[in-house]
């Protein structure tokens, strides 16, 4: 059986496959080369090198291994009509990405780039209005397996949470759980508004100005999920009118930001170059979901970890 892999990972963890599976033939190139892809039967991939027409062709192809949570670049009518398995490593970036968000919200009450700025102008300034996380609700916009360990780590700071999700259902370390219809009901009472939503039909654009005129104007919105979330001149609306006092952006609509954008030198947004889920860890977490799949393809079970609805996107 042929694996190939558009992926380069370290020689260890290649190495690392193959010891533990040498009755398959493993190929890793950076990038895809089509004669490699169009032999193979499982294919590794970021989920954004592919096309309805690499897909059409590829009449060897079973199973599709996405190293990434992120879909919407994905030709899923392409998978379907081919009848091909598609997984992905959803929950391997709910650890920095938790990280990364509460960074964010201390990084706001603690003042942070104040500080920075004085400590470069030597300005032993000590009026700088320092809060806490302490007592504050923060609502969460798609509280699964991302969203729920920010939850978790928020508990520490005795915040109160709020998830949001598709069902209202109950979520673990959510003082209590909104539906996508009724979210906006929250809305009023959330000092930090948290997005991990990804990009599909129902989401793209989901929020709009009337949602941030609901918001409080010292409420802060940070975005890990996806940029099409909220339009861009709507969200550069929101923040031109102090609809909210911050908001700390990861995801954009289009990637990279363009240089001239305003985002880049507004004081009320800090921008950073879609990082959240960045770790060294994020390889060797993806091919642990990987071999546990690989292993029940190769044993014809069915108990994969991640198959992906390709009708919802996700």
């Amino acid at each position: 059986m042929k694996i190939y892999s558009s992926i380069l990972p370290a020689e260890t963890l290649q190495e690392e496959v193959k010891k533990e599976f040498p009755q398959v033939s493993f190929e890793f190139h950076k990038g895809i080369k089509e004669e490699l892809f169009l032999e193979a039967e499982v294919f590794l991939t970021y989920g954004e090198d592919l096309t309805d027409e690499l897909i059409g062709k590829a009449d060897k192809l079973k199973w599709i291994m996405v190293m990434s949570a992120g879909l919407d670049k994905m030709p899923f009518e392409a998978c379907k009509e081919q009848g091909i398995l598609v997984t992905n490593v959803r929950g391997i970036h709910k650890i920095p990405m938790a990280e990364f968000t509460i960074g964010m919200m201390l990084q706001h009450v603690k003042q942070m780039k104040s500080l920075w700025s004085n400590e470069q102008s030597k300005s032993w300034e000590r009026k700088l209005p320092m809060g806490e996380l302490y007592g504050k609700a923060l609502l969460i916009l798609g509280i699964g397996a991302i969203g729920g360990e920010v939850a978790r780590l928020a508990k520490a700071f005795n915040m109160n949470t709020i998830g949001v999700n598709r069902s209202g259902r109950e979520a673990e370390w959510a003082d209590e759980t909104y539906t996508m219809e009724n979210f906006r009901d929250a809305l009023p009472k959330a000092d930090f508004i948290v997005s991990v939503l990804p990009s599909t039909n129902e989401t793209r654009h989901f929020l709009d100005l009337s949602d941030f005129e609901l918001m409080k104007d010292t409420a802060v919105f940070i975005n890990i999920g996806r940029g099409d979330l909220v339009q861009g001149e709507i969200l550069l609306a929101a923040l031109k009118e102090n609809k909210i006092a911050h908001a700390y952006l990861d995801v954009f609509y289009n990637e990279p930001l363009n240089e001239n954008h305003p985002f880049w030198t507004m004081d009320n947004v800090t921008v950073t170059p879609h990082i959240s889920s960045l770790t060294k860890n994020y390889l060797p977490r993806s091919f642990e979901i990987f071999k546990k799949n690989l292993h029940t393809y190769l044993n014809k079970a069915n108990d994969f970890i991640n198959i992906i609805d390709m009708d919802r996107g996700y």
